[in-house]
């Protein structure tokens, strides 16, 4: 039996008085006990609002059901699935009786199976737990499979996966004489776990929290809960833990959704492979930045109410199949992305040449015997076909074999760009979860210091220091005529290559084998003859060139400063594989330009044989194109357009562009032989709204379909689910237009654009009109104050640069508003915009725009 019952403070932010209620009912020892509950759907009578199932929510340790208020409240909205919301507490906790009783995760299981029995819940049933909660779902879950339609958890475990030590807080909390101390005497316990939210809980809030615990006599069960974690096979609850990790395969057909905050001390990465590993079907959604207390940290609410709107919808078996769209004929037969290479396993001729490396050689044979013995090696060192292998190699001789191995024998790798700086690179490893990580001295030094997953395998000289394996060592082991372990299928994934984090924080975009071989294929239309030489100063196309079987050299230059790469370091690079076809970032091409007065005779013939100069990474000014064909006078420029989830789109040469002239933003030319490109226009709101469109002049979103675009984005469920919501296409997160001619003109960032009172802007076109005037050398406009009402600010660099930021005088300042059509409120001057690690070149128009806001409000100028 049930009823309402006034148990709640009188002050409890977010928290609808009406959903609070008492459940009376016998539990499993015979005993009447009460438990508190929110309910969303209480009072639900027949002629009211029928439900299609009920979320139960089950909250951890020391919590209670507040931590499940804002799903209570999403859910109470007219336009919200229609799922009831309950959330329990347990037992002892919030403002549930308190028993005195010690009760098991057994007796919790069992506890919580008596609620749903007393409130009558027949299904279907969505289970939602977080810390120990988890379990105790879990645990209801393989109980009551009939009423079960999903089960969500958020930052909990099942298993203390080996060699992984408990959580920190835990092992402090339970030393001897500690734990009564930091849980039941005192609430220290309780708000260091508070403590954990990011950004920091309101105090209201935090006291909310603390309502049910203000005295020792009602935190006992907080010491109980800590005393109930078991770490050894002896503890009395032991034994249900292992039975709900070990019957989770049990739930195979269960659709499963997992959210993480990454920033937790208490159930961290090894936690959360070992939960994947048992529910490998599971969604998954890394959330950045937030940690253990993830329903405070992010919009839990809204993830699960996407979930649930997608488990309504029709199958893909339920659809109507739509009409086939124009495309790339199919090859014959899949051509696996090493092809090329077996095919030269007998040419002596030169495959890759580094001159880094004192200009080593190395020819088709002896590549594609590394290439085998390392992939027999790591066979027989226990890499599997999907086990995901981490690359922390530079470009080059190394970093190539073990990419072709590791494709080989179907390992998915991993490649995190050193230009993401170690954060960035500690954020995407943790992301991947890789099982081997192969990497130079500094990378498994890295890999050791912070703890990175994966077993570590060294590469280059000194590595055998920090790893008990190499890749020498690797190729001694698979020496001879190792017979190789069967080539993967081509949708199986072949590699997760992460984002520059240029537009936040990087993600990893997963490639099967035949997408990969498709942007192979690709690139070949970009007018790549097989066997044509190749200067490799993009990281991207160092490991594509031995894939189109063209020799490729990999100039002298730090790959994570592309600003290292000198005119005498390409030219040495193109006389080393009597180069046709350059590939270079616009940051390394523009040092090219301002070095190429030291260049030698010699070293100019090398340059005056190449036909072909690609930059891409970033947009490419038509002033840059020129200077480096006068570098290079036989090459025709080319400026593809793309990015890491799909490379390339478009293409356009440097005689277009000039032919083109100046635009609404800058124009990257026509979709390549097989790609697609739509636009998803622009609502007032500046949203991307109803379907992709090819009218001319339409601003809005770009979107392309093609055989080579990423599968999906890795551990980043939500963020798929937008990038893909129009099946078949990928949203790009650029904004721009097409012209009359089907040529696109990209107008910056969906994130970057301005809503104003007048409309909507884009910025880059702007940008341009400011950088017409011979002053400024290059600019980003960004807004201030609330969307809808966004106020104009330029922020430029100039010639001579300001040593220092300031506000532009007033002639500048008048002579930036002539040339531009929106009100400009501001013009700052700043050393140098910021930009990103990996191209140098992306400005980073959000933080320009926190910057503006606050020296606008009268901030200091510095901190930029």
């Amino acid at each position: 039996m049930s009823g309402r019952q006034e148990l709640l403070p009188a002050v409890l932010p977010g928290v609808d008085r009406a959903w609070s209620r008492s459940v009376s009912a016998v539990d499993s020892q015979g005993v009447r006990r009460t438990w508190h509950v929110l309910d969303s759907g209480g009072a639900e009578t027949a002629g009211e609002r029928r439900y299609v199932g009920t979320l139960l929510c089950v909250h951890g340790n020391p919590t209670w059901s507040y931590l499940w208020r804002h799903l209570l409240a999403r859910f109470s909205q007219p336009d919200a699935p229609r799922w009831r919301v309950v959330a329990v507490d347990h037992l002892d906790m919030g403002f549930s009786e308190r028993t005195g009783t010690t009760r098991g995760l057994a007796q919790r299981i069992a506890d919580l199976g008596t609620v749903t029995d007393a409130l009558g819940l027949t299904g279907p049933v969505v289970t939602v737990g977080h810390d120990w909660g988890g379990a105790i779902s879990l645990g209801w879950a393989l109980r009551h499979r009939a009423q079960l339609r999903g089960v969500v958890l958020t930052n909990t475990a099942v298993h203390q996966p080996n060699g992984s030590p408990a959580p920190a807080l835990i092992r402090l909390a339970r030393l001897p004489g500690i734990l009564p101390a930091v849980t039941v005497s005192t609430p220290t316990f309780l708000r260091a776990t508070l403590a954990l939210a990011n950004p920091s809980l309101p105090a209201p809030v935090r006291d909310g929290y603390l309502a049910p615990y203000l005295t020792p006599d009602r935190r006992a069960a907080i010491g109980g809960f800590v005393a109930d974690i078991p770490l050894t096979p002896e503890h009395p609850s032991w034994s249900a833990l292992a039975d709900v990790a070990q019957h989770l395969e049990t739930l195979a057909e269960v659709p499963a959704l997992l959210l993480w905050g990454p920033r937790d001390p208490v159930f961290g990465d090894a936690h959360l492979r070992d939960l994947r590993t048992r529910l490998p079907h599971a969604q998954l959604h890394r959330f950045e930045g937030a940690g253990h207390l993830l329903a405070e940290d992010a919009d839990v609410a809204d993830a699960v109410v996407r979930w649930l709107t997608d488990l309504d919808r029709p199958t893909p078996a339920d659809r109507p199949t739509p009409a086939p769209e124009p495309s790339r004929e199919p090859a014959v037969s899949w051509r696996p992305l090493w092809a090329a290479l077996e095919e030269r396993a007998d040419d002596r001729r030169v495959a890759l040449v580094e001159l880094a490396q004192g200009g080593r050689q190395v020819s088709w044979s002896l590549l594609w015997r590394r290439i085998r013995e390392i992939a027999a090696g790591l066979s027989t060192s226990g890499v599997r076909r999907g086990d995901r292998v981490a690359l922390l190699v530079p470009p080059g001789a190394d970093l190539t074999a073990a990419v072709y191995a590791c494709l080989r024998i179907g390992a998915v790798i991993v490649v995190a760009d050193p230009g993401l700086g170690l954060a960035g690179m500690n954020r995407a490893l943790r992301s991947a979860a890789p099982a081997y990580i192969i990497a130079i001295g500094p990378g498994l030094a890295a890999a050791r210091v912070l703890r990175w997953p994966g077993r570590r395998l060294g590469a280059g000289r000194g590595a055998a220091v920090l790893g008990s394996l190499t890749l020498g060592k690797l190729a001694r082991l698979g020496a001879g005529d190792q017979e190789l372990p069967p080539a993967p299928e081509p949708d199986d994934d072949a590699a997760v290559l992460f984002t520059s984090g240029s537009t936040g924080p990087a993600k990893g975009a997963v490639y099967t084998h035949r997408q990969l071989a498709a942007m192979r294929d690709v690139l070949s239309d970009l007018g790549l003859d097989p066997g044509a030489g190749i200067v490799a100063a993009f990281a991207p196309f160092a490991l594509f060139g031995p894939a189109l079987g063209a020799p490729s050299a990999i100039p002298d230059m730090r790959v994570t400063a592309p600003r290292t790469l000198t005119a005498a370091a390409l030219a040495e690079a193109a006389a080393a594989v009597d180069a046709s076809a350059v590939f270079a970032s616009p940051a390394a091409l523009r040092n090219v330009v301002d070095t190429g007065g030291a260049l030698d005779s010699r070293q100019r013939a090398a340059l005056e044989k190449v036909g072909l100069l690609f930059s891409a990474g970033a947009p490419v000014p038509a002033t840059l194109l020129a200077q480096a064909r006068a570098l290079m006078p036989g090459a025709q420029p080319h400026t593809p357009y793309g990015m890491t989830e799909v490379l390339p789109v478009t293409d356009i040469t440097l005689d277009e562009i000039v032919d083109v002239g100046a635009g609404d933003g800058v124009c990257v030319g026509r979709p390549l032989p097989g790609v697609q490109v739509a636009i998803a226009a622009l609502d007032p709101s500046g949203e991307p709204a109803g379907q992709p469109g090819c009218a001319p002049g339409l601003t809005g979103e770009i979107m392309v379909r093609a055989a080579h675009t990423k599968d999906r984005y890795d551990a980043l469920w939500l963020t798929e689910r937008v990038s893909s919501r129009n099946p078949g296409w990928h949203r790009t997160g650029d904004v721009g237009h097409l012209d009359p001619d089907g040529r696109l003109w990209v107008q910056g960032r969906l994130a970057h654009v301005l809503v104003t009172s007048d409309g909507v802007l884009t910025p880059v076109g702007i940008e341009q009109q400011v950088e017409s005037l011979a002053q400024i050398a290059r600019a980003a406009v960004v807004g201030v104050g609330p969307r809808g009402l966004a106020q104009v600010v330029v922020v430029a660099e100039t010639r001579p640069p300001v040593p220092r930021p300031r506000p532009a005088d007033r002639e500048l300042a008048d002579a930036v508003r002539a040339v531009v059509a929106p009100p400009v409120v501001a013009v700052l001057l700043v050393p140098a915009l910021p930009t990103d690690i990996r191209h140098n070149s992306k400005i980073d128009r959000s933080r320009l725009s926190r910057w503006a806001e606050r020296v606008l409000a009268g901030g200091r100028l510095n901190g930029l």
